[in-house]
């Protein structure tokens, strides 16, 4: 099994920026991908950006060129740094390790709220 913990949501302004941390513990395999989904009430989970064992990033189009995600694979943790944030950036963002057999864990998520 694999357990996250997540680490570095809050409250900050429109403009302002916010780094999350995922550290991943367990039966990690070598190769996986790592990434941060966020979800708001009502609506369902998106991809913010994930990034694979390769050090491969990926971005939702809304995020693109304002949130970097990155990895330390020697200690099994995703960094998202968030900047330029936007009011509409504002959700509960989960943390997700999929194992090459396509096995999903979820963290329990972070809170992130941008005010205007």
């Amino acid at each position: 099994q694999v357990q996250l913990v997540e680490s570095g949501g809050g409250l900050v302004q429109a403009g302002g920026s916010l780094r999350l941390s995922c550290a991943a513990s367990g039966r990690i395999s070598e190769v996986n991908v790592m990434g941060w989904y966020r979800q708001t009430p009502g609506k369902q989970r998106e991809l913010v950006a994930n990034i694979n064992s390769g050090g491969w990033p990926k971005y939702a189009d809304v995020v693109r060129g304002r949130f970097t995600i990155s990895r330390d694979s020697a200690k099994n943790t995703v960094f998202l740094q968030m900047n330029s944030l936007k009011p509409e950036d504002t959700a509960r963002y989960y943390c997700k390790f999929m194992s090459l057999s396509g096995v999903e864990t979820w963290g329990q998520g972070t809170q992130v709220t941008v005010s205007s």
